[in-house]
């Protein structure tokens, strides 16, 4: 079974490790934690390990504090009427499974929930999956960043920005 669950601080160290295997420039445990400390929004999805069904490359697959695999998580920020998706992250292991599709589509609910009428996000210029899999959740390109993002050396890298609207008011 998947569930969702409060990322809290005894995640930290657990996070920062995949993000250091997901990532090129990830972040750090401390992002984490001041993002916490903020009252962001933090989800792990988790699922119930099966020692029968589960393939042998999740024997080193992370796991939550409760022994749970660790799928994925995110971290959101709420604002007046919308929500920013800071950090998104399907575990190495698990990824190209549709993780990150559902972690989104609870975001996006939840999102709306709290009435929200946006759902804004950045994402690096060359992350072409990514940049689709939220077109295909119905996030439009409305932006750039010039240099938003840390790159090789000294180099950066532009976000494109995104939003998904959730009511008929947010599209600009």
């Amino acid at each position: 079974m998947v569930d969702f669950v409060p990322l809290t601080a005894d995640w930290l160290d657990r996070v920062a490790e995949v993000e250091k295997t997901a990532y090129a420039h990830p972040w750090t445990r401390r992002h984490f934690h001041s993002s916490l400390d903020a009252g962001h929004t933090a989800q792990a999805l988790v699922m119930a390990p099966d020692p029968v069904l589960d393939p042998p490359a999740w024997a080193h697959a992370p796991t939550a504090p409760d022994g749970r695999w660790l799928l994925g998580y995110l971290v959101a920020m709420t604002g007046v009427d919308e929500v920013h998706l800071l950090n998104i992250t399907t575990v190495p292991q698990h990824q190209r499974q549709g993780w990150a599709r559902l972690m989104l589509q609870a975001l996006s609910a939840w999102s709306r929930r709290q009435g929200a009428q946006a759902l804004w996000l950045e994402v690096r210029a060359g992350n072409r999956p990514a940049r689709a899999l939220y077109r295909a959740q119905g996030f439009r390109e409305v932006g750039l960043r010039k240099g938003y993002y840390p790159d090789a050396g000294t180099l950066r890298e532009d976000a494109i920005v995104m939003l998904q609207p959730l009511t008929e008011t947010a599209a600009p």
